[in-house]
C-alpha cells in the first residue's frame, strides 16, 4: 500500500508546502552534471564515470538535447518497511523530456540522482519540482549498505 504525501514529508528535510502531494512528495531540481567520462559496471563492482557540472544562469539550466544527471535538492531517507520510488512530474513530460529513475530501498539516506532525458531544448530553474517520490510497504531482509548510503550528503 502506498503511504500519503504527508507520512512521505514527515520523513524528508526542509520541504515547502507546495511540494507535499496527496501520494508523494515533490523533489525540487539541485544540480545538473553532464557525464565526460566513461563509467563501467562489472560483475563485482561499478565505477561512475566523471561528470561536470553544467553552467546556470541566475540558477537557470538551459538544456539542449541529450542526457543529463539531475542531483535532487532534498535529502531522501526511505524508512524501514518501505520501498521507495520516483516518477518524473508530468511538466517534464508535456516538455519532451523523461526522468529515469531507480528503486530506493529501506535504509537508503541521501541526496539522490536521476537521468534526465532531454528531448528538446528546455530551461529549468534549480529548485523547481521535476519527480514525485511515492513510499509503498515493503517486507525485506536488512536495509540498504550499498555504496551509494550518504551520497551527496
Amino acid at each position: 500500500m502506498f503511504k500519503s504525501g504527508r507520512f512521505v514529508a514527515s520523513h524528508l528535510g526542509d520541504l515547502r508546502e507546495s511540494q507535499v502531494q496527496p501520494n508523494g512528495v515533490d523533489l525540487t531540481l539541485g544540480t545538473v552534471f553532464e557525464q565526460v567520462e566513461p563509467g563501467r559496471i562489472e560483475r563485482g563492482g561499478k565505477t561512475v564515470g566523471d561528470r561536470r557540472e553544467c553552467d546556470a544562469d541566475d540558477d537557470v539550466y538551459h538544456l539542449d538535447p541529450g542526457g543529463y544527471v539531475v542531483r535532487y535538492g532534498e535529502r531522501i531517507a526511505i524508512p524501514e518497511g518501505h520501498v521507495g520510488f520516483l516518477y518524473p512530474r508530468s511538466s517534464l513530460l508535456r516538455n519532451s523530456c523523461m526522468l529515469d529513475t531507480a528503486v530506493w530501498d529501506a535504509g537508503y539516506e541521501g541526496r539522490g540522482e536521476g537521468l534526465l532525458e532531454v528531448h528538446h531544448p528546455i530551461e529549468i530553474e534549480a529548485g523547481a519540482r521535476i519527480a514525485q517520490l511515492v513510499l509503498a510497504e515493503a517486507a525485506h531482509e536488512g536495509t540498504y549498505e550499498g555504496s551509494y548510503q550518504q551520497e551527496n550528503l
